[in-house]
């Protein structure tokens, strides 16, 4: 499956200092990498948070992932899915712990737990910022994420695998979210 394009970057200033530093900043250990990356959304807020914070259906933006079952818990913190992933990815299932959701905020973190694939230690943070100057109904979404550089793999093609999946999922929630309004 292919995505078309990179998410728009933008400079930090366009979200506040503030948030990027408390959310998107954070440590990392010698064996970890990260990255942020950002998307402008021509929808409002509330719809892209509506479709962002449904742990339980990551499936409905996220076009690798064929389908989501609820292992423990009712779509609240704690909550644990497995997900499987469309053929030709480099994976089957990945097993996934929502660690954070703030409807407030607009703040929502998980953490891969399990799976049959390389990404130990990812922690996903997704924040939601209404957009200043973009006329209005514009949102900003912010994924950042830290994971463990897989043995025999380098930061930099780590990086590069991650980004893209984060990418097409921020290039994907943005178009459906698009046709919505």
């Amino acid at each position: 499956m292919h995505c078309n394009g990179t998410a728009t970057e933008r400079k930090a200033s366009t979200c506040t200092d503030s948030m990027i530093r408390l959310y998107h900043t954070p440590s990392l250990s010698p064996n970890q990498c990260g990255f942020s990356l950002f998307q402008v959304v021509q929808a409002p807020l509330a719809l892209v948070w509506s479709m962002v914070r449904r742990f339980d259906n990551p499936q409905a933006y996220k076009r690798f992932v064929k389908s989501c079952t609820i292992r423990q818990g009712d779509g609240g913190v704690g909550t644990v899915r497995e997900v499987v992933v469309v053929s030709g990815m480099p994976a089957n299932t990945s097993v996934e712990r929502l660690e954070r959701l703030d409807d407030e905020a607009h703040v929502m973190v998980f953490t891969i737990i399990g799976g049959d694939h390389k990404l130990a230690n990812y922690r996903s943070t997704t924040t939601l910022h209404e957009e200043e100057g973009g006329g209005g109904g514009n949102t900003m979404v912010v994924e950042s994420y830290v994971v463990d550089v897989p043995s025999g793999s380098t930061k930099e093609d780590t990086i590069l695998f991650a980004n893209t999946i984060v990418t097409c999922n921020l290039r994907w929630l943005a178009r459906k979210a698009e046709t919505l309004i």
